[in-house]
């Protein structure tokens, strides 16, 4: 938002400089993007003189052209040839001396000696749209006779610099978008700062109603839409350009002055904040103002010229046929202020901000009106400023005041009461801040104490800081205003800043977790927690119906909240493989979010949401490429096996006490599954399936790995660690080739080993698998390393042939196992 120096001014004392307010400001919380310095004509006029003509003869070689000499105030006459049709000897007029820069909108020239048809020419006498006064090009300026040559035109227009400063509003921050609002919150940084100042605004003490012959009733049927509108007649009217200090104070903020009356409603949002509508009184039929809603689908036009659509929760200022404004957002076409315009309503509500954004977003409208209604305006200051435009109105476009004010109000504004302890003050902040300092500053923030003892505050806020309705709120405005810097942070912090206990324990298990991926060559990612609902049409693993789904998203591609940290990843891959990148390795942690409506519960409303915080894994692409001393290979699932295992046993689980089984999952093409004795699922991993892979218009294989990290942390709480020596006896290994059926997988084999020896036996491993010739059908070969070793003796061939006996027995009765 675009803040004038020179107008923050007018409601607050100071004497910073520009660069020193705009650092102010952005202490306190309004940051401030830059300064720049801009006049109210472009270029400020420089370069340019009052001249007097004393002498205008005909150019002997042009039908149109004059020479003329002119008197610059001091030096010699100057010769300056004129091809205006009003210049004649005696003028007062303005002239472009050489070197003046001259500008026509963007464009930009500069003022040369040079010769016109031969006769030399030494500057330039000016028209209005030349040096940017005016818009008039039907000749030269000319000036009253009173003024003197040689005086400087910056000087006889009086143009002044003003600096604009770009400040960027929160959306929290409704109070501050307007100059007064800024205002307060700098006098109250000038209050702590032990500097002399006053807050101020205009008087409307002079508002008098100064006759009733046009009196509009008004008539509010949704009061919850529209808690408070107030309305006024001014008569006799007349629509015309504004004074020259208004256009130039909307012109400095970036705005096109467009009439008086609608100049003013512009100067009144900018300058405190609330919004206005002048209608032209002539055009509101039955002379009544009616605020309602209006039946689904009536037809409506706005001030741009687009037929719209109206919802039935689209409130609407009607007249008593038709509607006039949809409220709060968009003027109708035909309810404006025109030049023909003798008679205007001004409308001046607080209008509810739910209703509000929610009308603009249906409609695709963002208008300054519904940027600060949808945020929360001023409720109380809806009847001053419309006092405030009736007597501007009055001053800029004549008439008179020609009916009470029609205020319809609810229920008044309260203020919002918040009890302040000052020992909680001083632990947020983290500094013992005397009280009188906090009275000092509340205080200077329109707060109003109501009650105080030893241990704190009652206060009262006013209603125009929506955004300060508890004590943390109170303190954060306390802690901004007191100054961030003059805090400082201790060099250890206190216990009640600190994680501790499970939280803090998870947090460095991540961390752990973190950079072992990292050394293994992945690269953390960060999705949205939003996504899209249609990626789980379909699916059973994560049914649609869980999802969390947004009331008011801001589009199809960001509705639901994400069920599974997959479809993030997909994204990442697809957009990376699109770039030339297609060999990655990624692994991110986040919260999912889950609904089960056979939960809902009608007194506790969260009771069906739950979230689970979840660590994603992808592997794609190429493992080695372009290596002098590997051949390229492709990834495999079994990678990501790896990968998985050695995350579980860095956290310390124990993988003969987890149950690994095949999973049957609608987004994994194979996929197996990590669970507890007890059925918890730890982790899920396998080949993603072609279908989903092609949704997103990816052609490499992907594998993925989802780990519960809630259920991880739970399992590793019975987890104890302990020590033993390295055993002084070897271990010995037997290795099998054992022909099985295509189905069975290795988990199986290392399942039924564990369980023939859990004392003797250390380490299955898998070395080999054969499927070809020499084999009968639907059979595959294993050649299967088992480790045996004993840490109080060592193993005989007896003791070893018997394991390896039973272990072959279990095989072939469980798998239907043959040795080959």
């Amino acid at each position: 938002m675009n803040i004038s120096y020179n107008w923050l001014k007018e409601y607050v004392d100071f004497e910073l400089t520009p660069e020193e307010t705009a650092a102010a400001l952005t202490s306190i919380g309004l940051e401030t993007g830059g300064v720049e310095e801009v006049q109210t004509v472009k270029g400020g006029l420089e370069g340019l003189v009052i001249g007097e003509v004393l002498t205008c003869v005909e150019h002997p070689n042009s039908d149109h052209l004059h020479i003329t000499t002119v008197n610059l105030g001091e030096g010699d006459p100057v010769q300056i040839v004129c091809g205006a049709p009003n210049v004649a000897a005696g003028q007062k007029v303005v002239v472009a001396t050489l070197g003046t820069k001259l500008y026509d909108g963007d464009e930009c020239f500069t003022i040369k000696k040079s010769k016109i048809r031969g006769v030399e020419s030494i500057g330039m006498i000016c028209a209005e749209d030349e040096i940017g006064i005016g818009t008039s090009h039907d000749g030269i300026i000319v000036l009253p006779v009173d003024a003197v040559p040689g005086t400087l035109a910056k000087d006889y227009y009086n143009i002044k610099s003003d600096y604009v400063l770009e400040v960027d509003i929160t959306p929290n921050r409704a109070d501050a978008c307007s100059h007064y609002g800024v205002a307060r919150d700098l006098y109250a940084y000038l209050v702590q700062s032990g500097k002399k100042t006053t807050l101020k605004r205009p008087s409307v003490e002079g508002f008098k109603v100064e006759n009733h012959d046009l009196d509009i009733a008004v008539k509010v049927e949704n009061s919850e839409a529209c808690p408070h509108y107030a309305g006024v007649t001014v008569k006799g009217v007349t629509v015309k350009e504004s004074p020259e200090w208004l256009q130039n104070k909307l012109r400095l903020i970036g705005i096109r002055p467009i009439n008086n009356v609608v100049d003013i409603t512009n100067y009144i949002v900018h300058a405190f904040g609330q919004p206005l509508h002048c209608f032209d009184a002539g055009k509101i039929k039955g002379n009544e103002v009616v605020v309602k809603t209006m039946p689904e689908g009536t037809s409506f036009v706005t001030l741009d010229g687009v037929e719209r659509k109206l919802n039935e929760r689209d409130l609407m200022i009607c007249n008593s046929e038709e509607g006039m404004c949809i409220a709060g957002v968009f003027g109708g076409l035909d309810s404006g202020s025109t030049e023909t315009t003798t008679d205007v309503f001004i409308e001046s509500a607080y209008f509810h901000p739910t209703w509000v954004r929610k009308t603009a977003r249906r409609h695709g409208l963002n208008t300054d009106a519904s940027f600060r209604f949808e945020r929360g305006i001023d409720p109380n200051g809806v009847v001053y400023c419309l006092k405030l435009a009736a007597l501007m109105i009055k001053e800029l476009a004549g008439g008179s005041i020609s009916s009470e004010i029609k205020d319809v109000c609810a229920a008044p504004a309260e203020d919002f009461v918040v009890e302040l302890p000052y020992e909680k003050v001083n632990t947020l902040i983290g500094k013992a801040i005397p009280a009188e300092t906090v009275k000092n500053i509340v205080t200077a923030l329109e707060m109003k104490i109501m009650n105080e003892t030893p241990e704190g505050l009652t206060l009262a806020v006013p209603p125009y800081r929506v955004d300060v309705q508890r004590d943390c709120d109170v303190i954060e405005d306390i802690l901004r205003i007191y100054g961030y810097n003059n805090v400082e942070i201790p060099s250890t912090l206190k216990s009640s800043l600190t994680t501790k206990g499970e939280h803090d324990k998870s947090n460095k298990l991540q961390n752990l977790v973190a950079e072992q991926l990292v050394g293994c060559g992945f690269n953390e990612i960060l999705n949205n927690s939003l996504t899209r609902a249609a990626y789980y049409d379909g699916l059973e693993a994560y049914p649609p119906q869980w999802l969390v789904m947004l009331m008011n998203p801001l589009s199809a591609d960001l509705n639901a909240m994400r069920q599974t940290l997959l479809f993030g990843g997909l994204e990442s891959i697809a957009h990376n493989a699109n770039r030339k990148n297609a060999d990655l390795k990624f692994f991110e942690f986040g919260n999912c979010y889950y609904f089960d409506g056979e939960k809902k519960n009608a007194e506790k409303v969260l009771a069906p949401y739950s979230e689970n915080y979840h660590l994603g894994l992808w592997v794609t692409g190429k493992n080695v490429s372009n290596s002098w001393a590997h051949p390229d290979e492709e990834s495999s699932v079994y990678d990501l096996k790896a990968y998985v295992e050695n995350i579980l046993k860095r956290l310390g689980l124990d993988l003969h006490n987890l149950v690994i089984g095949n999973l049957t999952d609608d987004v994994f093409a194979a996929a197996l599954s990590v669970n507890t004795r007890g059925g918890k699922r730890l982790a899920s991993f396998g080949v993603v399936t072609r279908k989903l892979l092609k949704a997103f218009d990816i052609d490499n294989e992907v594998y993925y790995a989802d780990l519960n990290w809630n259920e991880l942390m739970k399992a590793m709480r019975s987890v104890k660690i302990s020590y033993k020596e390295i055993s002084k006896f070897p271990a010995v290994k037997r290795d099998l080739a054992l022909l099985i059926d295509k189905n069975v997988r290795f988990a199986e084999i290392e399942k039924i080993a564990y369980e023939t020896e859990k004392k003797l036996l250390k380490e299955v491993e898998l070395f080999d698998v054969y499927e070809g010739k020499n084999l009968e059908a639907g059979k595959k070969s294993y050649a299967v390393s088992f480790m045996l070793q004993d840490e109080t003796q060592t193993l005989n061939d007896k003791m070893i042939d018997k394991i390896m006996s039973k272990l072959v027995k279990n095989l072939e009765d469980k798998l239907g196992a043959k040795l080959r």
